[in-house]
């Protein structure tokens, strides 16, 4: 990969993050875009990336974790002063913090890439609240749901969760995990029978909410100056731990072959859902998990639905959510929403 596309990576993630509401993640992008170097094996290994896409790869918020997993570790007090609480450093004082950060954690920092990101949004739930909702209400069926993707298996409890919606609100207010999310447009039916009677999930890279060492990965990757999203992923990796949803480290494909190969309970409708990860997905496990998809349709009836539930890139602004139920096979979208489940306007 060269130097050049490298940096312009970088200067499109400051723009997404400035959009997002992060600009202490907007001015770090940025000032790695002009002053990283290749002086140590982190700016090497950054701006000689040897990764298929920079898009798919986000090497941008690999390093913009990296560093907040020292901030976190109290391994880079002079970084950690610009962080907040603290108001928005000057670039040239964040180079120079990030100099000093680099310089002292070249190893970790450096080794801390090779993982892409996994953020657990759980404030996605807001969105895929909507489309179980309509699945519940469809089919008139507990559900049984099983997402790939999972990382720590926090959406999978969307159910769990206390939401406020702008002018509705859904679930438990004494909920441990409070949501707000705006809600406009065609609503989904928030009076339907929503009951998940399983849940399991899967991912390539697993995050255990009770391991100290995944949890601060998990959090290091909730962007700094959003308290907010941060209390949340807190409390919602606290019940995780209670809860205990199944997430199995397996490749996506072999896994739904086999999870979905499962003779099935009648009376359940069956649910396979995943938010932002098909990207990342390697075209041959695109491939099994579509296969599996498509035997799932066939058999599926009345009384034993199958139902396909998405949330994935539109554009840079907003993603989609479509959803699929057979057998009657019609797709829908449901909306679009915001990539950190701030907004979901239902068509």
């Amino acid at each position: 990969m060269s130097d050049s596309l490298v940096r312009d990576s970088f200067r499109e993630q400051a723009e997404a993050c400035r959009r997002l509401g992060s600009p202490l993640n907007a001015l770090l992008c940025a000032t790695l875009a002009e002053r990283l170097d290749r002086s140590s094996a982190f700016g090497r290994r950054v701006l000689d990336w040897d990764g298929a896409s920079l898009r798919d790869d986000v090497l941008a918020l690999r390093c913009c974790g990296a560093f907040h997993a020292q901030v976190r570790a109290g391994a880079a007090p002079g970084l950690q002063a610009l962080y907040p609480p603290n108001d928005l450093p000057e670039p040239e004082g964040l180079w120079g913090a990030l100099a000093e950060t680099i310089d002292a954690g070249d190893e970790h920092l450096t080794r801390f890439l090779d993982r892409p990101p996994q953020t657990n949004e759980v404030a996605r739930s807001a969105v895929l609240l909507g489309g179980f909702l309509h699945i519940a209400r469809a089919t008139g069926l507990p559900l049984a749901i099983y997402e790939i993707g999972a990382s720590a298996g926090l959406n999978l409890l969307a159910d769990r969760y206390a939401y406020d919606l702008g002018a509705r609100t859904w679930g438990d207010p004494s909920a441990a995990v409070k949501i707000a999310c705006q809600w406009s447009g065609n609503l989904p039916p928030l009076d339907a029978a929503l009951r998940v009677a399983a849940r399991a999930g899967c991912d390539a890279n697993p995050l255990d909410p009770s391991r100290r060492d995944d949890r601060e990965r998990l959090l290091a990757y909730i962007w700094p100056d959003q308290p907010v999203r941060l209390a949340r992923t807190q409390a919602a990796l606290d019940l995780a731990v209670a809860a205990g949803p199944r997430v199995d480290a397996a490749d996506a494909g072999a896994w739904v072959a086999r999870k979905l190969g499962e003779p099935e309970e009648p009376g359940r409708v069956r649910v396979l859902f995943h938010s932002i990860v098909w990207q990342y997905l390697l075209p041959p496990t695109r491939d099994k998990v579509q296969r599996t998809i498509k035997a799932c349709t066939a058999a599926a009836t009345a009384g034993r639905p199958f139902a396909w539930l998405r949330m994935e890139p539109k554009d840079r602004e907003s993603a989609a959510l479509h959803l699929t139920i057979w057998p009657s096979g019609a797709m829908r979208q449901l909306a679009n929403v915001d990539y950190h489940g701030r907004w979901a306007q239902w068509l």
